[in-house]
């Protein structure tokens, strides 16, 4: 008989922060942790807030062992992916485990019961909760601090799922960008130069003042650029203007950019100061401190993260991902930003893994997402 006792968790505050909470036993003495902010934490898990569960629904699960909790892990049925992608699949997402494979394989049971019961056939992830959100299990790069909505988890994770039978369904890739080899190289300048004159191509950062047009602006370049990609998820107009309402205040409007051909919005970048850089120091709570320091050390961050950067299909293949890249490290450069992280990029993405190794990226870091049937 397993000693091993699971707990289902209710929406509470309480369950909710419990559940969040437990990654501080697991990560306790890692310095490349980066302390998820509990604010942001609760708010996604949140089933009455985050507009995410209008289409899904999740349960939250905690291990425990002789009273001691040692893992989490969440099941999820998403109603949005399966409908676009024509599946019939359940998510595992949050998770986190002592190094014991059978509190891991209790957890994974857990979720598969859970996933298999509301009709679904197969179980794939990590997904927290979704691939609109951080994504996959860390499998190369254990000695650096994720960038800024980034996954990061102990090496033994691997074998927890792998010896549990989860199989890689598809490997997401993170590349190391140098602002100056790419400068030295001028190859992305050069391309830049060409298309802008071939095309008429304009390109302007982001306008504060009319964030409410803009915002309408990134959601018909969103949902239209990233269409055809694997895992893709369109997100609604409620779950976009709740990311933009989020990021906002810590936004740097030279680095989000609009590529436009006449009137017509054809492409979008979105880059993020590493904020992860300030929140390691932070032990999770914006308030009272971490606010003054976010403040304060903005402008001592040195990495930035592209989160985002798409072109409409109709203008693919055209350089414009070029002008905007030129642009993105030309004014990193002036704010001190000379390091960078393009990601996450599935492996087969021809033209996204061609554009960073034109950049001269350094493929540094790589994400998993596994799948087994229930």
């Amino acid at each position: 008989m397993s000693s091993v006792e699971i707990k289902t968790l209710s929406n509470s505050k309480s369950d909710r922060k419990k559940f969040i909470k437990f990654a501080w036993k697991i990560y306790e003495g890692d310095p490349n942790w980066v302390p998820p902010l509990l604010m942001d934490k609760l708010k996604i898990l949140d089933k009455s807030k985050n507009p995410f569960f209008k289409r899904a629904e999740m349960e939250l699960f905690m291990a425990y062992k002789n009273g001691e909790a040692v893992g989490r892990i969440a099941a999820i049925k998403n109603d949005a992916h399966n409908q676009y992608h024509t599946e019939n699949i359940g998510f595992f997402g949050f998770f986190e485990c002592i190094n014991d494979q059978e509190v891991a394989n209790k957890l994974f049971d857990t979720a598969r019961e859970w996933i298999k019961n509301k009709g679904l056939t197969d179980m794939r992830g990590p997904a927290n909760p979704s691939s609109n959100d951080e994504y996959g299990l860390l499998i190369e790069g254990f000695d650096d601090p994720p960038r800024l909505m980034m996954t990061y988890n102990p090496k033994y994770y691997l074998d927890l799922m792998e010896n549990y039978g989860l199989k890689k369904v598809k490997d997401l890739y993170a590349y190391r960008i140098d602002n100056n080899k790419v400068r030295q190289e001028n190859k992305i300048q050069r391309v830049a130069e060409i298309s802008k004159k071939r095309y008429n191509v304009t390109v302007r950062p982001i306008n504060m003042k009319d964030f409410k047009n803009e915002l309408e602006r990134v959601k018909y370049v969103y949902n239209k650029a990233w269409a055809p990609n694997w895992g893709f998820i369109p997100m609604t107009d409620e779950e976009i203007d709740l990311l933009a309402k989020d990021l906002k205040p810590i936004v740097e409007p030279s680095l989000v950019l609009f590529a436009e051909v006449g009137d017509e919005t054809v492409g979008f970048s979105l880059v993020m100061p590493d904020y992860n850089e300030l929140f390691i120091k932070m032990n999770g709570h914006l308030f009272p401190f971490g606010i003054f320091r976010l403040l304060t050390q903005k402008r001592k961050i040195t990495w930035a993260r592209i989160l985002t950067l798409g072109i409409i299909p109709e203008y693919q293949k055209r350089g414009i991902d070029a002008i905007l890249y030129d642009l993105i490290i030309e004014n990193a450069h002036k704010i001190g930003i000379d390091k960078g992280e393009a990601s996450w990029v599935l492996e087969d993405n021809l033209m996204m893994t061609r554009s960073a190794e034109m950049m001269r990226g350094e493929l540094y870091k790589k994400y998993r997402i596994y799948q087994m049937q229930v």
